[in-house]
């Protein structure tokens, strides 16, 4: 019989371990009970990885939402070198929701386009929360281009719950905007790859992610809707609790879904107990993604590049041939 996955859920079981780890470090700090603090520790470990080799997708769900995941900027500032943010579209103002600008990648030059949500409400306030609005994808776009001319890659940094859907941006048409990225970004004539590093919402997520590789961290999400917005329209009423937890799980949206399905290329692990137990050692499985991935495309003829991109996304959603 396969295992039964625990009936905690992720978000208790994090209140749980939070309580576990106080404890641990009350004692460690008397000094004394080490066998105890020892044996806590092995606990620790062992709940760790029971409970996240039995994650639901909704658990994935919350994983990839936590506050304390690491976000763009913390992947930029470990993984790059000499970083200088460049701000508006040219055409209506700046989008602090999505963020770019040159940087040095293991000395190479790079061009960076990345989402950010913000840590505190002042900044989520800053950010929008991750919401893009049509001046965030048409700065993203501006950098693009400035790649392309410059011949050196785009790097894409994927972390939003969708684009901005207020009434200003509907009004500056944030749908043309990102319907004009998705067109050229699959003629831009230079190599793209874009990381999912929490949450891929919708057309947010896909406006700055078509690209020659898409990667994806092993708790992240990538969906058309978000679980939230499919219950709504599966359950008019909004009576039943479960509907978010059964439409995470039809939506195919997390990392091992999403690689079944064609749409990335790769999932990149995480350290047990998801990203944000350890940062750093993240950030350097994505640093090694890059490189790797990177390194495939830059030797390629710029034809190559754009014939295999075309064919990349030509391919997704077949799923039955016709027989003659």
């Amino acid at each position: 019989m396969p295992p039964v996955k625990p009936a905690l859920s992720i978000t208790d079981f994090e209140k749980s371990l939070s309580n576990l780890d106080k404890n641990i470090d009350a004692l460690a700090a008397a000094g004394r009970y080490e066998d105890q603090v020892d044996e806590l520790r092995q606990t620790r470990q062992r709940l760790i990885a029971e409970i996240f080799s039995h994650l639901s997708p909704w658990d994935e769900v919350e994983l990839a939402r936590r506050p304390d995941r690491p976000y763009s900027l913390d992947y930029i500032r470990a993984i790059f070198d000499d970083f200088t943010e460049l701000h508006g579209d040219r055409l209506v103002g700046d989008d602090q929701a999505i963020i770019g600008g040159p940087a040095r990648f293991e000395g190479h030059p790079v061009m960076i386009v990345a989402q950010q949500k913000g840590r505190d409400l002042k900044e989520r306030q800053l950010r929008n929360f991750g919401y893009a609005k049509p001046q965030g994808y048409r700065k993203a776009l501006r950098l693009m281009r400035l790649a392309e001319k410059a011949g050196i890659p785009v790097i894409t940094f994927i972390d939003t719950p969708g684009a901005d859907s207020n009434v200003p941006s509907e009004e500056n048409n944030i749908s043309e905007a990102i319907a004009r990225n998705l067109m050229e970004m699959s003629v831009l004539e230079t190599p793209i790859i874009s990381i999912i590093i929490g949450e891929g919402g919708s057309g947010g997520a896909i406006g700055i992610a078509v690209a020659d590789r898409v990667l994806m961290l092993e708790h992240s999400i990538y969906s058309v809707i978000a679980p939230e917005g499919c219950a709504a329209i599966l359950d008019t009423f909004g009576r039943d609790p479960n509907r978010k937890a059964d439409a995470a799980a039809s939506l195919k949206l997390t990392s091992k879904g999403a690689k079944e399905l064609g749409v990335i290329d790769e999932i990149l692990p995480e350290p047990v107990g998801a990203a944000h137990r350890d940062p750093e050692a993240t950030a350097q499985t994505v640093k090694e993604g890059i490189a790797r991935h990177l390194s495939a495309l830059v030797d390629l003829p710029v034809a190559e590049v754009l014939a295999r991109r075309y064919h990349k996304f030509r391919s997704m959603g077949v799923f039955a041939h016709s027989v003659s």
